[in-house]
């Protein structure tokens, strides 16, 4: 699995950085920082969950990389 974000949709509601926080934080003014793009196995499950309550669709998903 690969992760990608788009900083410019992201609205900083922080979803991601509660749900996946080795994958996601967030900078000061809420915007999402992706601190790991190849997730280990383990954390696939809530990366997902993270980029599917994410109310801008910031976040992308290449389940096939």
């Amino acid at each position: 699995m690969k992760v990608r974000v788009d900083e410019a949709k992201c609205c900083g509601a922080g979803q991601c950085a509660l749900i996946a926080p080795e994958v996601f934080d967030q900078r000061e003014d809420g915007i999402v920082v992706l601190l790991e793009p190849g997730p280990a196995p383990d954390r696939h499950s809530a990366v997902r969950e993270a980029a599917a309550v994410c109310p801008a669709a910031a976040i992308a998903l290449d389940e096939d990389a």
